[in-house]
């Protein structure tokens, strides 16, 4: 879409009193051209088609403009990792790819949010609800590392649930960022980045002790050997 197109669009939004959802989609568009660090308040009321005072009325400043976009991205983001745990159904290594497949869909599909998320340098302590939208999208990464966690075989050591939903955090953003994104960063890759990722994970897994073969988890009730998430311990 062309700079006047974009222009006019935002302009009609203006017109009809969404000024707030012109200047975010103004910004979105910036973001996805210039990346988060790459255009002023003044650009985004630019292309909003506005004056450069009109921003002051919805946003204090060109962080809060970004916080929000931030924050609707993470809420974005919460959704579709939601979606794709599904509570750990129908067991939960399928349900824990299908997280690490969403992580990296989502950056390939919405690069303009995910720059804001993760690249705008925002302070998100400094912001309750940028934090409080992050930290509820990180609940789920935390929610799925603590069901592995609880399927470690006994008497291995392993790090605790937290610190293993970091490390699977670490790995996924890695990932995403530099070979899953819809922009001109993502580099070339000579596999899938969900190979990629998978891979790692697997190799991370192993090193806690998990079972590395890839079989059904076994019901409880089949022996009193615990399954691991790549199959039971023989």
């Amino acid at each position: 879409m062309s700079w006047r197109k974009e222009e006019r669009r935002a302009e009609r939004g203006y017109h009809h009193g969404n000024l707030k959802e012109a200047l975010l989609q103004a910004a979105l568009n910036l973001i996805a051209q210039k990346g988060a660090a790459g255009f002023t308040f003044a650009d985004a009321a630019r292309m909003a088609g506005v004056s450069p005072a009109a921003p002051y009325r919805h946003f204090r400043d060109r962080d809060e403009l970004l916080s929000s976009i931030a924050q609707r991205g993470f809420e974005q983001f919460e959704a579709i990792l939601t979606s794709a745990w599904d509570d750990g159904r129908p067991d939960t290594v399928t349900a824990f790819e299908r997280v690490g497949k969403a992580y990296l869909a989502f950056a390939r599909n919405e690069p303009a949010f995910y720059s804001a998320m993760f690249e705008s340098g925002l302070p998100v302590d400094a912001n309750p609800t940028l934090m409080a939208a992050s930290e509820r999208a990180f609940g789920i990464i935390r929610a799925a590392a603590e069901r592995l966690a609880a399927l470690a075989p006994p008497g291995m050591p392993r790090p605790p649930a937290l610190m293993m939903a970091l490390h699977i955090w670490a790995m996924s953003h890695g990932v995403a960022s530099l070979f899953a994104r819809g922009d001109a960063a993502r580099r070339k890759l000579p596999m899938t980045p969900e190979e990629l990722l998978e891979a790692e994970v697997l190799i991370y897994l192993r090193g806690l002790g998990f079972p590395t073969d890839r079989k059904a988890e076994a019901s409880p009730q089949a022996d009193d050997k615990p399954a691991g998430p790549w199959g039971k311990p023989k």
